[in-house]
Order: C-alpha cells, then structure tokens, then sequence
C-alpha cells in the first residue's frame, strides 16, 4: 500500500524511496506503527505525504488503529533507496 504515496516533487514512491524506517503490527491491540521520514526536513509536501500515508493505511483490512510517526534520525541518504529508485532518478 505504501507503494502507492508519491512525493508529488518525485517521481518514485516513498517506499523504494527508502523514507519507510519501520512497520510492526501490535496484535493485542490492532495498532499498526510506521516509522517515516522525509526526504528533508523542511519538505514542502510534508503534510501531503504524511496525510496520503495515513489514509492509505488505515484502509488496510486488519489493523484498527494507525500510529505514524515523522522522524528524522537516521537522517535520510540516497543510499535508502532501492536500486529501481535510483535506476529511475538517474543516480545509477
């Protein structure tokens, strides 16, 4: 599902964009926990991004709640990304 939120300034989603840190799943209590970060940190998407990531989640058949969750350490580095991300920007 992640694979579907785009940063509108670039053409590669968040996912191979490598800007997912974590995702774990609490069965007690139905809570799905992501760990994201951005690009920079004054990205001017942010709320965007951060909008489009909870509403996709939360259509997700299964977890109940969703705790997303912005952090910016590790700093974000293009060696996050996927090879097809980098494939796809030209840095390879």
């Amino acid at each position: 599902m992640l694979k579907t939120v785009f940063d509108p300034e670039i053409p590669v989603n968040i996912y191979d964009l490598g800007l997912i840190y974590k995702i774990d799943y609490t069965e007690a209590d139905r809570t799905l926990h992501v760990d994201m970060t951005l690009t920079a940190p004054s990205c001017p998407a942010a709320d965007f991004i951060m909008e489009d990531v909870r509403q996709k989640l939360v259509s997700i058949d299964g977890p109940e709640k969703v705790d997303l969750r912005l952090v910016f350490e590790p700093e974000w580095n293009r060696d996050m990304m996927t090879e097809e991300a980098k494939l796809e920007l030209g840095f390879l």
